[in-house]
């Protein structure tokens, strides 16, 4: 026996499928046919529901329980269902679940009795029947159509008496991270009180979660709830535990506590916020069995300055509320806007008004306060000229980027809202998109927000694909305004631009989308592939990207576990008995599938249309996913066969970080990391590194002088001050740390922080630790020193060569590299510091000063006759000649220095220097004393000693 499932996603059921009443009705006839069934008893329920439940004619709902597991991102729901007639006579029961609307819906169970009914995903026809047409011209009711990004799965069976029905729903989703947080949702409509009501979501994140919150049930108007306003608890019988990496949150309300939340029986969504972390890197790379998923969502980056027109529908259609809430919202955006933003704003029925005739104007006290009255006065009148007024949006974007020198990389957008169809004009969408696309010319991206039911979805979908923006449906209530400012909440901050993610082409294939125009504060970039070449050790991913007036580029290589390979199977519920039911490569296939429908979505060719159709089809079928052109079929498992169990993800504790590997830059194996980021760098001895030790080389002079600053923890020394000239400060503060035993020092002192300022031809500075580098010309950005990166502006570039060192290089003509010395396991009289070194001192200036500033154009004079006889004597060998005379005296500024001589290591001990050193602080070497270098703050860019000035 084989039956038909009716699938609700907004439309009615496809060709060929039984009217779902007929459908029902032939199953009771089955089950009543069969009398061997055993009759089961309905369990017991609390008093207080029996009365209610004795003026139900329906089945009653005895269990409704969900279980989920999201393993990084991957949602994994099971939706297990329990219904029982207690009556006398068979009755319908319906089982009804809303699953959101991006879900993609993996297999369904029921059973009625001891008969079971499973479902197969097979490949929908690609024609329809006159029926189908027929069917398709009703508009779907409210619990089948799409609301608020949701749609609703619908089965219906009759239950024989004194029987129950068990039904179990399987559906899986890509968690979409918005506003800086990822939403789980769980919808509970069971639309009476539920004897036992469980909700149990698992979460493993092995980046770290953080910012896990349970906010109060939410129905889809936002109200309803039995809260007070503000009230953000979680509801009541919630239960919230988690650790680093892993999160269990319960929901299990008694009888008693579902009635003060609803008296009928809960109706609302219990939600899951959270969020992991993360720095400015690469991102989160993960890997298992042959495929990767790679999470890209960077932080602490200064927004891009935008140039956006908003064209607003004021049609007749919008008439009370929908244009009242739409200009609440506009207040508010417009208050939400930056000083360097540009904007205008268009409103349009069947006529197109400009607000500011062929401009965008500037952010500004007034042109805030004019643009608001400009809203107020809208009033909702005549047609929809849908296409006239995206026309006007997109000449007034074009021009003003053609006339204007704006910002290279701000971002240009418009954002599109209305009510309605097109009337007025080109009403055809077809012609619509056209044009809209012509105009664009992908110059600049279009994001649409439509309002109420009347609203052409599909058009704004399109529109909206076709260049490079997103859509958002709203309902017609009480927290529209909320909605709208929330999407715009989601575009309104832009923190990259021109974003592309590349792998090496003979390790990857199959690979999603990688090149993305913007990336928002708030979201997240995701690209899945699989791997070529499996027995590889490490997979190297590069990322590039825009920012304000910098270029971006990160780089890492991330390794691969090839003695675990990564294998999860052994998790507790990861085996659905069908194969390897791995996460990573589902996550693949659920947004290879994502790309193809929308790609289709987009193309206007047929045979391409029918060629992405056959593609997301065969690889829907491959990992049973419900699609718009795949369905769900029921099968007869056997009258004998035994009832559904749950199937469930179940993440365990044990040997975790052996078998899920959450890859990012700095947990590759010791030893890989090392080898491939360790450069040698080929640069100047000048430097300053140690406890301090300092190092001058004079080439011309052939040899090198050095000396030892002993100063406080807590001190900032001035280590080159040109600001005058060519605008350049650098400063080292000093961290203690407790001397070695037996020593003659009463403690060590290392650089903790390097300060690089720079004035010319902008003002900029560097803060430079062991851990992380904040660069800022006007706009804050936070690279970690763990990650290789490129960042390059105009007159600066900073390279990143991950845990080994930072190389900043000023115009072209002053370098500098800071060494990043690391311990795994320091000693008591060790840390974490740095070391500078000059590797290109060409545009520092004569009047240079500072530790090693000061000696850049002067040179010092070693004052022995004897030196170079002896030096004949050994052979022209200099280290001999010292030995055999290991004290001198240098002539500086006319300073007599007596000094000796010494080997030391620098460059992490890899190269011996031997130099002449000066005793007792540098005493006559320096101009004055140390004290005099002495900085009052890391931003001090004073040049005599005494004065102090800030950048």
């Amino acid at each position: 026996m084989i039956l038909w499932l009716c699938l609700c996603w907004g439309f009615s059921p496809s060709a060929g499928q039984p009217d779902s009443e007929l459908m029902a009705r032939y199953l009771e006839e089955q089950l009543l046919a069969d009398y061997s069934i055993v009759e089961q008893v309905a369990h017991r329920v609390p008093r207080q529901a029996k009365f209610l439940q004795r003026l139900e004619t329906r089945p009653r709902m005895s269990e409704f329980h969900v279980r989920s597991t999201i393993i990084s991102r991957y949602a994994f729901t099971t939706v297990s269902c329990t219904m029982v007639n207690s009556g006398s006579e068979a009755r319908e029961a319906v089982f009804e679940m809303q699953i959101p609307a991006a879900a993609f819906i993996s297999n369904f169970t029921m059973s009625i009795g001891n008969k079971t009914y499973y479902g197969e995903v097979t490949g929908k026809e690609k024609k329809n029947s006159s029926d189908d047409k027929e069917r398709h011209k009703k508009p779907p009711s409210p619990t089948e159509g799409r609301e608020n990004g949701y749609e609703t799965f619908k089965a219906s069976v009759f239950i024989p008496r004194k029987m129950q029905a068990r039904f179990i729903l399987h559906y899986e989703e890509l968690l979409q991270r918005r506003l800086g947080k990822y939403e789980y949702t769980v919808s509970i409509r069971p639309q009476q009180l539920v004897g036992r009501l469980r909700v149990e979501v698992n979460i493993l994140e092995n980046s770290g979660i953080v910012s896990l919150e349970v906010p109060p049930l939410r129905n889809s108007k936002q109200k309803g709830n039995g809260k007070a306003e503000g009230d953000v608890s979680p509801p009541p019988s919630t239960v919230i535990g988690h650790t680093k990496t892993l999160a269990k949150v319960t929901f299990n309300p008694s009888v008693v506590e579902q009635t003060k939340i609803a008296r009928n029986g809960i109706l609302g969504d219990f939600i899951i916020r959270y969020d992991v972390s993360r720095e400015l890197s690469v991102g989160d790379v993960q890997i298992l069995n042959g495929y990767f998923v790679h999470y890209f969502a960077p932080t602490d980056l200064p927004p891009l300055p935008k140039n956006v027109v908003f064209v607003l529908d004021s049609s007749a259609s919008m008439v009370g509320t929908k244009l009242k809430q739409t200009k609440e919202a506009l207040f508010t955006i417009l208050q939400d806007l930056r000083p360097e933003d540009h904007f205008n704003i268009i409103g349009f029925s069947n006529r197109i008004k400009v607000w500011q005739q062929d401009r965008l104007v500037p952010v500004t006290p007034n042109n805030i306060r004019d643009a608001k009255k400009y809203i107020h006065n809208m009033s909702p009148t005549g047609g929809t000229n849908i296409n006239g007024a995206l026309q006007t949006g997109a000449k007034l974007l074009n021009d003003y980027i053609a006339q204007n020198d704006i910002d290279a990389r701000s971002v240009s957008l418009i954002i599109f809202l209305t009510d309605g169809r097109p009337t007025v004009g080109e009403t055809q969408s077809s012609k619509i998109l056209s044009n809209t696309k012509d105009a664009i010319r992908d110059k600049f991206c279009l994001f649409t927000i439509g309002i109420g039911n009347d609203v052409d979805h599909k058009l704004l979908e399109r529109m909206a694909l076709e260049n490079c923006g997103m859509t958002r449906l709203f309902q017609e209530d009480e927290d529209a305004a909320s909605h709208l400012k929330g999407f715009y909440d989601e575009i309104g901050t832009p923190l990259l631009s021109d974003i592309r993610v590349d792998y090496p082409e003979d390790d990857v294939e199959q690979v999603t989308q990688n090149f993305f125009p913007n990336y928002f504060n708030g979201s997240e970039i995701i690209i899945a592939g699989k791997l070529i070449n499996r027995t590889s050790d490490k997979l190297h991913v590069e990322v590039t990207a825009s920012n304000s007036k910098k270029y971006i580029l990160l780089k890492t290589d991330v390794a691969i576990d090839l003695l675990s390979r990564n294998d999860i199977r052994g998790v507790p519920g990861l085996e659905d008995g069908k194969g390897d039911n791995n996460y990573i490569e589902r996550a693949w296939s659920y947004l290879t599938i994502k790309e193809l429908l929308n790609s289709r979505l987009k193309s206007d060719d047929s045979q391409e249309k029918d060629s992405l159709m056959e593609k997301a089809k065969t690889m829907a079928l491959a990992y049973n996913f419900v699609t718009p052109f795949t369905v769900l079929k029921m099968k007869e498992a056997g009258l004998h066969s035994e009832p559904p169990q749950e199937e469930f993800i179940s993440p365990s504790t044990d040997g975790i970080g052996e078998k899920v590997q959450s890859l990012q830059g700095h947990k590759a194996p010791p030893g890989m990391r090392r080898e491939h980021n360790k450069q040698r760098i080929k640069i100047s001895k000048t430097s300053a590194d140690g406890d301090p030790h300092f190092v001058i080389d004079f080439p011309a002079s052939k040899f090198s002088v050095c000396f030892n600053i002993d100063g406080e923890p807590g001190d900032i020394l001035r280590l080159v001050s040109d600001h005058k000239e060519s605008g350049v400060t650098v400063n080292g503060q000093l961290i203690g740390a407790p001397a070695p035993p037996n020593g003659h020092k009463k403690h060590r002192t290392y650089f903790s922080t390097i300060t690089i300022l720079s004035n010319k031809p902008e003002r900029s500075y560097l803060e430079i630790t062991p851990k992380r580098v904040i660069l800022d010309d006007g706009e804050r950005l936070v690279l970690s020193c763990g990650r290789s990166a490129v960042v390059r502006s105009r007159s600066l570039e900073v390279s990143i060569s991950a845990y080994s060192n930072i190389t900043v290089t000023i115009r072209d003509s002053i370098s500098f590299v800071i060494l990043i010395h690391h311990y795994k396991k320091p000693a008591p009289y060790q840390r974490n510091h740095l070391g500078f070194y000059i590797s290109n001192s060409k545009g520092l200036s004569s009047d240079s000063h500072g530790l090693l500033g000061q000696f850049f154009s002067h040179e010092v004079k070693l004052l022995q006759e004897s030196l170079n006889t002896r030096r004949q004597e050994a052979g022209q060998n200099q280290t001999e000649a010292l030995k055999a005379n290991p004290t001198s005296t240098l002539k500086v500024k006319g300073r007599l220095v007596p000094v000796v001589w010494k080997q030391r290591r620098i460059y992490n001990g890899q190269q011996e220097v031997d130099c002449w050193f000066a005793k007792n602080n540098a005493d006559k070497l320096i101009d004055g004393s140390y004290k005099d270098y002495l900085a009052s703050h890391p931003f001090d860019t004073g040049t005599s000693f005494g004065t102090i000035n800030s950048l």
